[in-house]
């Protein structure tokens, strides 16, 4: 069965950083496109970052670029999001998921970005 459980989230101030964590397990970790998305109050669900699971490759969202950095433990079966000038724009909740659209994704972490 697959499960998808991320942490990390919480109140941060403008400026402030959060590293949002994500344990997988039921499906081949290491050999598996993963995924950052996230829905912020009122809004649909976002693509924030992407790893490319064989090149390393990273990627993100125009929104995320210079702020955010994508990483994986494959030992540990985590995928990470490092979040730094966290804006209040930002806010949302923040879920990891197998697919660029969310669909096959975790329950979620809410991230509130305000002063």
């Amino acid at each position: 069965q697959v499960q998808l459980v991320e942490s990390g989230g919480g109140l941060v101030q403008p400026g402030g950083s959060l590293r949002l964590s994500c344990a997988a397990s039921g499906f081949t970790f290491s050999n598996s496109w993963m995924y950052w998305v996230r829905q912020a109050p009122g809004k649909g669900l976002e693509y924030v970052s992407s790893i490319d699971p064989i090149r390393g490759g990273t990627h993100y969202a125009d929104s995320a670029k210079g702020r955010f950095t994508i990483s994986k433990d494959n030992a540990k079966n985590t995928l990470y999001l490092q979040m730094n000038s966290l804006k209040s724009e930002d806010t949302a909740v923040y879920y990891c998921s197998r697919d660029a659209s969310g669909r096959q994704r975790g329950q979620g972490t809410q991230v509130t970005v305000s002063s």
